[in-house]
């Protein structure tokens, strides 16, 4: 019996989302901090689109910021049926309990996303994943991390 693709397989949940992350990023242990996107169609499938931004700076910049909305425009351009979910986990090295410059970043990205885009934001450090931002049309996963292999 065969696999489906990742992609193939829809996610519905926020320990779905939290499990497509560790998947996708496995093993969740970075040298430097990143930000990597993928996005989500209105049938919970993952678009077949992962966006890693390296060299990504301790603190959000302003330009950096809007110019996550203009991709995201840019990649749901030809999506039908409604907005897409824009995912994203925030990578970096160091202990896996979010830091006051990662709750920076999750502040910095509701001011520019929220009411504009559905969106999420996971924290993949130190070899585990967790959510910061939960997509608000997913079941919430609130408290949870997960590290690779489970």
């Amino acid at each position: 019996m065969s696999m489906p693709a990742l992609t193939a397989v829809p996610v519905r949940s926020g320990l779905a989302l939290t499990r497509r992350w560790v998947a996708l990023l496995a093993p969740p242990v970075f040298g430097a901090r990143s930000l990597w996107l993928t996005w989500f169609g209105t049938d919970d499938r993952q678009l077949p689109v992962v966006v890693p931004v390296d060299d990504l700076p301790d603190l959000p910049e302003p330009p950096l910021l809007t110019g996550l909305l203009d991709l995201h425009t840019g990649v749901t351009a030809d999506s039908a049926g409604g907005p897409c979910l824009l995912a994203m986990a925030l990578c970096r090295p160091g202990d896996p309990a979010p830091t006051a410059d990662d709750e920076r970043w999750a502040t910095a990205l509701r001011e520019v996303l929220d009411g504009a885009v559905p969106w999420s934001l996971h924290l993949a450090a130190g070899g585990r994943v967790r959510p910061l931002v939960e997509a608000a049309h997913l079941p919430p996963l609130s408290g949870c991390a997960l590290t690779a292999g489970t």
